[in-house]
């Protein structure tokens, strides 16, 4: 991504050693250029350096620096390596993160993640451990989206793609028609302007023009965003003087958030939004669904990266609440841009400090509660690649949108693509069981029973204990899949059913028939709690996720009846030899009762045999002459629990 609006801006600086006077001009010229933020003249000043033998780290770090902010991450990769030969783990945490991220464009994962695990006390190494498969969670997320490139792609950039009625409106460096020395010195690019564009017969977009000229300047605009009623406009814009592109004393342009209105077919009253400040940059805006929220990427004090995504509360009266930090569950170290607002509050973002596929990935929260602990979400492939993917947009009515990339394929440096949204995100919510526990006989209340919310693979997610009502209220958090509910309450069968979680929460009656049958010593319990037996894999001692809930009726049955004593009785399919089935039994057994005691079975209550393969329930007691199917073989590989007491 090679546009000044793509990165808020810092200044990086350059010290080199002493040379002779015309080999110290050539440094500091090349330096100028990287301090001005003219990254395509310094990349050429400091290659050609190279070639004359300089291998100084800073002309490595600023080579490498100066192609990571113009998007060319194979390029930096490249140089972040020389600097990492000269450096190794003296590099700086940006540096290395800068260097891992590259390595991921170029496809180069596994390097890349052990670059990061070299991160000292960084954001960005916390979230990648908290997510060391992510790989396999992107892989998960991905295949949702159909995604097409558009005929009115330039050769240029192309990308901040924004809805206006049936009109597309997007950001673009093509040719505005002004003269020549509009070029910016980052990329040797047009500044950008914002165009339009309209579907034809065909629903495709056609005849890109430009959008309005009281929004159009000299400088640089981008990234737009609308009212529903179209007649307000946000945008992003370089400072300017009256028109034309400036810079502070240090050399740098900072953006900037406009807001205009239409009146009488025209767009007039263009205004600074307050939170803007000649210290620090603010872009990229986007509205929720209400209105009266607008969020927005800024680099002020308090960012916690390159930039941060931050929202003000738009008042009734006009004016704004302070920007606010909308925290590091969603901003890291890295860079966070481009916000957008589903009409189902989710807010979709691009990044390069979450764990992603390379450069920019496009990410995606739920925002109904802005006190949440966000659950993050990679979107996945297609939308995602190896390079810079952002500014998407989605219209949940139709499913359909728009996103903006600089992979290969493309006409330009980035262009913008279309999708169709297939299957929608699941995000986990917050939401509450609440209900009752009762007698089955008499329909009386039944107080402390223990109410526990498991998983589909058997995890305890929330418990509570019911009062002397009977009542009980459960807060949880959960994705919107099927859950199960344990009851237990001594001298009372187990109880317990499965609900659908919806975030305005779920009320359940549980009625509990009275335990009249006990036990005998000798039997098995699980025949009485009319457990499925408890089966592993093939060759494996591993408690089985499957068995987990299984399991976990047993601890209820031990804990409603505490003098109760068990022997685990763990056995082998007739594969493999004697001796070694043994020995496996033994291990599977004393899983087993690991996991009971794990769960809070006292350990004097529980013991743990392996039988090996002496006691099969079928005729597959030869393996090498007796025809048995997988199946069959399974159900020899088995737990039983005996009351020995």
């Amino acid at each position: 991504m090679n546009n000044i609006f793509k990165t808020i801006l810092t200044i990086s600086c350059a010290s080199v050693a002493l040379f002779s006077n015309a080999q110290e001009k050539e440094v500091n010229k090349a330096n100028d250029h990287f301090n001005q933020f003219e990254y395509a003249d310094a990349i050429s000043s400091y290659k050609d350096l190279v070639k004359k033998g300089f291998t100084e780290d800073e002309i490595y770090k600023n080579l490498a620096q100066a192609n990571y902010r113009n998007a060319d991450y194979a390029a930096a990769s490249d140089w972040y390596e020389k600097l990492y030969q000269l450096q190794g783990d003296r590099m700086s945490s940006d540096d290395l993160y800068q260097y891992a991220q590259s390595l991921k464009s170029v496809e180069r994962y596994t390097d890349s993640d052990a670059l990061v695990e070299k991160l000292n006390q960084d954001g960005r190494l916390t979230k990648y451990e908290d997510s060391k498969d992510y790989l396999t969670q992107i892989e998960q997320q991905s295949g949702r989206y159909e995604i097409k490139s558009l005929s009115i792609n330039s050769k240029e950039s192309d990308y901040a793609p924004a809805f206006l009625a049936d009109q597309l409106i997007f950001t673009t460096a093509r040719d505005t028609g002004y003269v020549q020395n509009n070029i910016h010195k980052w990329n040797n690019k047009s500044f950008s302007n914002i165009f339009q564009s309209s579907k034809n017969a065909n629903e495709e977009y056609i005849d890109a023009t430009s959008f309005s000229k009281a929004l159009n300047s000299k400088a640089h605009e981008s990234s737009v965003v609308f009212a529903k009623d179209g007649k307000t406009v946000f945008f992003t814009r370089n400072n300017d003087s009256r028109g034309n592109f400036s810079r502070d004393e240090s050399g740098v342009s900072r953006l900037k958030l406009y807001r205009g209105v239409l009146e009488e077919g025209s767009w007039s009253s263009i205004t600074e939004l307050p939170f803007n400040n000649d210290a620090y940059s603010v872009a990229h805006p986007a509205l929720n669904a209400a209105e009266d929220k607008l969020y927005f990427a800024s680099d002020m004090q308090g960012t916690l990266g390159a930039s941060d995504i931050y929202v003000v509360d738009i008042k009734s009266d006009g004016t704004y609440s302070n920007p606010r930090n909308l925290g590091n569950s969603i901003n890291t170290e890295g860079r966070e841009t481009f916000p957008f607002v589903s009409d189902d509050n989710v807010l979709y973002f691009a990044s390069d400090g979450h764990p992603g596929l390379g450069g920019l990935d496009v990410f995606a929260t739920d925002i109904t509660n802005e006190n949440n602990e966000y659950e993050i979400l990679n979107v996945g492939k297609p939308i995602n690649s190896k390079v810079d993917d952002f500014s998407f947009i989605i219209n949940n009515s139709t499913q359909k949108g728009f996103f903006a990339s600089n992979r290969e394929g493309g006409m330009g440096d980035d262009d913008i693509y279309q999708f169709i949204e297939k299957e929608k995100l699941e995000f986990e919510f917050e939401s509450t069981l609440d209900g009752v526990v009762k007698n089955l006989e008499n329909d009386e209340v039944l107080p402390n029973a223990i109410v526990k919310i498991m998983d589909a693979d058997g995890n305890e997610i929330a418990s509570a204990v019911a009062d002397a009502d009977g009542n009980f209220s459960i807060p949880f958090r959960s994705k919107k899949e099927e859950l199960t509910t344990v009851i237990t309450l001594n001298d009372f069968e187990i109880g317990g059913e499965t609900f659908m979680p919806n975030r305005n929460g779920v009320t359940l009656e549980f009625l509990l028939e009275p335990a009249n049958i006990l036990v005998a010593t000798g039997e098995d319990v699980g025949k009485y709690l009319n457990l499925p037996m408890i089966y592993f894999n093939f060759d494996k001692s591993d408690i089985r996720s499957d068995a987990q809930l299984e399991l976990d009726k047993i601890v209820a049955f031990m804990n409603q009846y505490p003098e109760v004593k068990i022997e685990i009785g763990s056995h082998t399919d007739s594969r493999g030899n004697d001796a070694y089935n043994l020995g496996l039994s033994e291990r599977r057994a004393q899983s087993t009762r690991d996991y009971l005691i794990s769960m809070g079975i006292d350990a004097s209550r529980l013991t743990a045999n392996g039988y090996g393969e002496t006691q099969l329930t079928n005729n597959c007691g030869n393996a090498n002459s007796v025809n048995c199917s997988r199946s069959k073989h399974e159900l020899n590989r088995r737990s039983e629990f005996v009351i020995i007491e």
